[in-house]
């Protein structure tokens, strides 16, 4: 939780930027909230290293320097973040540290500097090395500097940023598979928009959101998947677009790092981004990222287990127009016998449910999150939701005619199931029915609790049968199949509820 100056000013820094933005955020209470990192991002830097190879700053735009600005900093309780790139350059052209790595981790330290952003502008592989393969040697010296010293710095990594943009995702699967390894957070897609871009902001959002939908089966204690800052003054949002804004993240447990204007931030925009409630989600020791639970094209319904055994459901207005929902708690991997208390996130209001969650004219691009607590008695949570290939976005369809196809995703029962334990899996819409894995095809039959019906779920997104020793693959368009597994194959990598133990 912090700041850092990107998407508001890019190249546009100053000390005096920086010194204000911590006394703002001492005085308007976000420091008291929890964000207590400051970040200094690209351009902080002379054009060129010291004659000993060493990096710079910009005495113009820094009088004082780096090291006078982190005591700064940290006299009014924030800890110091910096900039740099793997490459020959940082993206503003101004001295990468390929080549000087140890020397560049030394001299942060000597500063006071505790967290690194590592981007990824200008790396080019010798022959014989692949793109990823050159990246995993970059970053993976940084994890080994770091990890050497006294005082391990922060390590935030952009490297899987730049595999998004290929027709086969691959190595952007393959790049997600190691950063958990060498850092505490990376960066896994493009810039949310700059503060002048020009698009829609909400978009943007959209975009980065949905990346980090993929990707839930990365995140664990220690490590978080991070769709980039939090741009609350950003002038083409409306309130409620903000508020989801913020509310989302909050329900990934992404990193909530602010890059605007904080002397512009208005008090209601002052007033979600300390939600107490939402930063304590956000902060949840058990760090679960929000899974899809369903999309139907008008609602996301996303969910997650707590440390305390609470259960969180979080549902997205994506339609153009304020529409209403019900939600059975069934959906939520929870009993419908049971009955259940239910805080409403953002006006803190309690209520007690039995059956289902109504939602009424939910205004568009608006979000509610509730905190359900569980009775004693109804304690159990079966990890539920979408089953989807993280590719194609098409959901794993299920009927009570045993058929199973991937079918465009659209809310109904078909397309919600339930993980038990045992490695089990059954749609909602035929409980009795398990996924059976049968030669090359895959289908519903009666739950028998044989091998054909049990299955394993792997980081790398493949969805295994115990029996058959194969996963199950996207196939021609609405077709559901068994293969070889293959290694990160666009047509095998699955996303699954959250709390499905990985293989």
């Amino acid at each position: 939780m912090g700041f850092n100056n990107w998407n508001r000013v890019m190249c546009n820094l100053n000390e005096t930027l920086f010194t204000e933005t911590a006394d703002a955020m001492v005085s308007n209470g976000l420091r008291d909230a929890g964000y207590n990192r400051i970040n200094l991002d690209d351009c902080w830097m002379t054009y060129q290293r010291t004659e000993d190879g060493s990096l710079q700053w910009n005495e113009t735009l820094f009088p004082h320097g780096l090291p006078w600005l982190g005591r700064y900093l940290k006299s009014k309780g924030f800890k110091f973040g910096l900039y740099e790139d793997s490459g020959n350059m940082t993206c503003g052209e101004y001295p990468g540290s390929y080549g000087y790595e140890k020397q560049d981790a030394e001299t942060f330290t000597s500063w006071g500097v505790d967290y690194l952003k590592l981007d990824g502008c200008h790396v080019y592989p010798p022959d014989g090395r692949t793109l990823e393969e050159e990246y995993k040697l970059r970053y993976g010296l940084w994890h080994d500097i770091l990890s050497k010293m006294s005082k391990p710095l922060i390590f935030s990594e952009s490297a899987p940023a730049y595999f998004t943009s290929t027709t086969n995702s691959t190595d952007w699967y393959t790049v997600m598979g190691w950063v958990p390894i060498f850092g505490e957070l990376a960066r896994h897609s493009t810039d949310v928009l700059i503060y002048g871009g020009e698009g829609s902001s909400w978009d943007s959002i959209m975009v980065n959101y949905d990346f980090n939908t993929l990707l839930a089966r990365y995140q664990r204690p220690g490590y978080f998947n991070d769709p980039d800052f939090l741009i609350p003054d950003h002038p083409d949002l409306s309130m409620d677009e903000k508020r989801s804004h913020f509310a989302l993240w909050a329900s990934f447990s992404a990193p909530l790092i602010i890059s605007s204007y904080i002397h512009s931030l208005s008090r209601e925009e002052i007033s979600f981004l300390t939600n107490r409630d939402l930063i304590a989600v956000n902060q949840d020791p058990l760090v679960q990222q929000a899974t899809l639970v369903s999309r139907d094209g008008t609602f996301d319904v996303l969910s997650r287990s707590l440390a305390n055994g609470d259960r969180l459901l979080t549902v997205l207005n994506r339609g153009n127009t304020a529409s209403s929902t019900s939600i059975d708690v069934e959906r939520l991997g929870l009993s419908p016998k049971c009955s259940y208390g239910v805080k409403d996130l953002w006006d803190g209001s309690s209520s007690r449910i039995k059956g289902k969650i109504d939602i009424k004219d939910l205004p568009s691009h608006a979000t509610v999150v509730y905190r359900i607590s569980l009775p004693w008695h109804c304690s159990s949570v079966i990890p539920t939701g979408m089953l989807f290939n993280t590719a194609s976005k098409n959901c794993l369809t299920g009927t009570s005619h045993g058929t199973v196809s991937i079918e465009t995703c659209n809310g109904d029962d078909s397309q919600v199931w339930t993980v038990t334990s045992s490695g089990t899996i059954s749609p909602l819409s035929a409980k009795s029915r398990c996924l059976t894995a049968e030669g090359d095809s895959v289908s519903l039959a009666p739950c028998n609790h044989s091998s054909q019906q049990k299955w394993s779920y792997a980081v790398s997104g493949n969805l295994k049968n115990i029996h058959t020793g194969a996963c199950l693959t996207e196939g021609t368009p609405g077709i559901s199949i068994m293969r070889a597994c293959g290694f990160e194959k666009d047509s095998q990598v699955f996303g699954l509820p959250s709390g499905v133990p990985l293989d």
